[in-house]
C-alpha cells in the first residue's frame, strides 16, 4: 500500500473506534462488563484488547519491544476508554501520515511478549494492526446484539460513503 493509502486505512481505523465506541454509550456498567463468553469476555474486555494492540504495535513501530501490556485496571467505562483509544489513534494516524515513500518498505525488527524476534516490513504491519481492529469490532458488534444493543456499521464501505457526502457538503 502506498503512504496515501495507509493514511486513509488508519483515518478510518479511527472513525471505526469511534463508531464502536459511540454504540457501547447507552450500555449499562453492568451490561458494559457482563462475561458473554466471547475470546474476550466483555464489550469492556474486547475494547480494552484493542487499545492494547494498537499500544503495542505502536510502540514496535517505535523500535520499543515490551514483555507485557499495561493491565488498562482503570479502563473501567467507555469515557476511559475512548479517551485512551482517541490518543492512540490519533499517534497512529500521525505516525502513518509522517510516512515518507518509502515508509512502507521500512523494515521493523520487534520481540514478542515471549521474546521471540520477528521483522517484517512497516507496510504489511500497519495493515495486520487495521484489520486486527476490525476483526475485534466486529465481535464487539455481535456483543452488543447479545446485549439486545443497538449496533452501527464499521464497514470500510460506510466510511468512504461518509467522507464522499461530507466532501460534497463543503
Amino acid at each position: 500500500m502506498t503512504p496515501s493509502e495507509l493514511h486513509d486505512l488508519f483515518l478510518y481505523n479511527q472513525w471505526a473506534n469511534r463508531r464502536s465506541l459511540g454504540a457501547c454509550d447507552p450500555l449499562t456498567s453492568e451490561q458494559f462488563t457482563r462475561d458473554l463468553g466471547n475470546s474476550f469476555p466483555s464489550v469492556r474486555d474486547t475494547l480494552v484488547h484493542i487499545i492494547g494492540a494498537e499500544w503495542i504495535w505502536y510502540e514496535r513501530f517505535h523500535g520499543r519491544s515490551h514483555t507485557d501490556l499495561p493491565s488498562y485496571a482503570e479502563l473501567r467505562d467507555v469515557a476511559a476508554i475512548r479517551s485512551r483509544m482517541e490518543e492512540l489513534d490519533s499517534s497512529l494516524v500521525a505516525f502513518v501520515a509522517a510516512l515518507g515513500a518509502a515508509g512502507p518498505e521500512r523494515v521493523i525488527v520487534y520481540r514478542t511478549f515471549a521474546g521471540k524476534e520477528f521483522s517484517g516490513p512497516l507496510g504489511p504491519l500497519l495493515q495486520h494492526l487495521a484489520n486486527h481492529g476490525t476483526y475485534h469490532r466486529g465481535q464487539v458488534t455481535t456483543l452488543l446484539r447479545q446485549l439486545s444493543a443497538k449496533a452501527v456499521s464499521t464497514d470500510l464501505v460506510a466510511f468512504h460513503r461518509e467522507r464522499a457526502a461530507s466532501a460534497c457538503a463543503q
